[in-house]
């Protein structure tokens, strides 16, 4: 009898230990992922540095002052129907943090160095805007956020709901009905996809046949969530306000 509560108290204390992910929580098990989206950096996170220590770890640079929302939109705008992530000459990596990271580099933002070991990718690209900027759930986005989201694909392959951050995106437009329209790169390549936070588990506006929420994932076992606004986790925020151009201030006055 000892033995067991001693044993017990073993895997209880390495649960609550390692933690969960950011974006994640374990509620269900025994069902089959089927993504359409493709894996966030898997092998590797989009940068590892060492565990936090005593010493302060470095922190990374925030975006430069003339960072534009316009170069970024500009850019990922011109990638959509497009397999490959190529930005000025540059190729990056054909998956959601590729993307990102290649629309960013336009405006002179860098990623390196936001992960601490055991990120993938869009967990680092989360501490970045955590870090730097802002993450919100509420509230309405400026086109060039970023859009985080949870549990996309089983990235572990334990078959359950644990695997917190695994896609991200970034704000194209916001609609007159609040639908978030969402450039981001998938298995087929660079698209949009739409997204409506008032009507998550809608795929389709039953009066106008619009559709609401895109497919980020297949449908498995379970009827588990598997719509962008189901599966949607944050917002986040790390480059400057535009400018007005003159035109605009003159229009307001």
């Amino acid at each position: 009898m000892r033995l067991w509560v001693l044993l017990t108290g073993l895997v209880v204390m390495t649960g609550c230990a390692t933690g969960r992910p950011m974006g994640g929580s374990v509620i269900s098990s025994g069902y089959r992922y089927s993504p359409l989206t493709p894996a966030a950096a898997p092998k590797a996170p989009l940068s590892v540095v060492a565990a936090p220590s005593p010493a302060p770890r470095k922190q990374v640079r925030p975006p430069p002052p003339t960072a534009r929302r316009e170069d970024v939109l500009a850019t990922a705008r011109e990638l959509v129907g497009s397999r490959k992530v190529k930005v000025a000459g540059r190729t990056w990596p054909d998956d959601c943090t590729g993307f990102v990271e290649g629309v960013y580099s336009r405006a002179g933002v860098s990623f390196r160095g936001a992960g601490v070991a055991g990120d993938n990718g869009v967990t680092a690209l989360y501490r970045y805007a955590r870090d730097h900027g802002r993450v919100f759930t509420r509230g309405k986005p400026k086109p060039g956020d970023l859009v985080f989201f949870r549990e996309t694909y089983d990235q572990n392959r334990d078959g359950r709901r644990n695997d917190g951050l695994t896609h991200v995106g970034l704000v194209d437009e916001v609609e007159s009905d609040g639908t978030v329209v969402v450039i981001h790169r998938v298995k087929r390549g660079v698209v949009r996809y739409r997204m409506n936070l008032a009507k998550p588990s809608l795929r389709r506006d039953p009066r106008t046949g619009e559709v609401l929420n895109d497919m980020l994932r297949v449908p498995g076992a379970g009827k588990m969530p598997v719509l962008t606004g189901q599966l949607f986790a944050s917002y986040g925020s790390v480059l400057p306000e535009s400018k007005p151009t003159k035109s605009t201030a003159v229009a307001r006055r």
